[in-house]
């Protein structure tokens, strides 16, 4: 599944990539990104991780 973060709404708070970062990282400008498609053994823990988002700037893509 591929994910989207939408940097005008991210806030940075880092908590995607603290519960999957094989998914999301932050980048250079401090902001999270997907960075790779999650697989079967990470995507509930992906879709966690947009679920949790407190200003909802993760969405599938």
């Amino acid at each position: 599944m591929k994910f989207y973060v939408d940097p005008d709404v991210c806030i940075s708070c880092g908590l995607c990539p603290e519960k999957e970062g094989d998914v999301f990282r932050m980048n250079d400008e401090g902001k999270a990104e997907a960075y790779q498609e999650s697989t079967a053994d990470n995507e509930e823990s992906a879709i966690d991780a947009m679920e949790s988002c407190p200003v909802e700037a993760i969405s599938e893509a």
